[in-house]
């Protein structure tokens, strides 16, 4: 499992500095945002995607004007919550099991922290988080993380199957279950956590139809 500097917050309470001006994970000021991913304006979305999020970035095969680390992290300094990016930089620094991308100005888990920063309304971007978490086995790390996506995000599926998948490793049932079901209900494709609970007996697999409101 890898060793990830201490998070903003930890970090700072444990400098003895009232000297140290900025964050840990730096500041969210930008020459070219930031802007909020849920809503961008399209032109400057475009801008920063052509250069810095082309396709072979997003697969995390190389980067476009530099390293894939310093495309990624012009992306997330431009929009700090773009989650495409972030699952992109997560993956790639798991496959290469290295806190930091070459290229990158932070340790990857702080391009997370400065997400949920930046939005703390944003459930996907908390969702993000604790999944990276949840990926490199810090699992009661991630748990608060994807309540909190859940409670923020309670009609996204993606963020309630990933709740559904930390509940169900920590053998609390009858709340991955709800997620399972609630994920399910609202379409994910995928049917890990539902082999998951059925083998273990906790539940039938099915799912009732969402409800519709009546039209008038």
């Amino acid at each position: 499992m890898l060793t990830l500097r201490p998070t903003a917050a930890l970090l700072l309470a444990l400098c003895a500095g009232p000297a140290l001006a900025k964050p840990f994970c730096g500041d969210l000021a930008n020459a070219f945002g930031p802007f909020d991913y849920r809503t961008p304006d399209p032109d400057q979305l475009y801008l920063v995607e052509m250069a810095h999020f082309t396709e072979d970035v997003q697969q995390g095969i190389k980067g476009n004007t530099g390293t894939l680390g310093a495309d990624l992290d012009y992306t997330l300094r431009a929009f700090p919550n773009h989650t495409k990016a972030l699952a992109t930089m997560a993956r790639v620094a798991l496959r290469q099991k290295t806190p930091q991308l070459p290229g990158a100005r932070y340790a990857v888990e702080c391009y997370f922290e400065r997400a949920v920063r930046f939005k703390a309304d944003d459930g996907t971007a908390w969702a993000a988080y604790g999944q990276y978490l949840y990926q490199l086995g810090q699992t009661e790390r991630a748990l608060p993380l994807l309540k909190k996506a859940a409670e923020l995000a309670p009609e996204n599926a993606s963020v309630n199957y990933n709740a559904g998948i930390a509940y169900a490793h920590m053998k609390n049932y009858p709340l991955a279950v709800q997620h399972a079901k609630k994920a399910y209900q609202l379409g994910f494709p995928l049917n890990g956590l539902r082999k998951m609970l059925v083998d273990a007996g906790k539940w039938d697999g099915k799912v009732d139809a969402p409800q519709v409101a009546a039209q008038e």
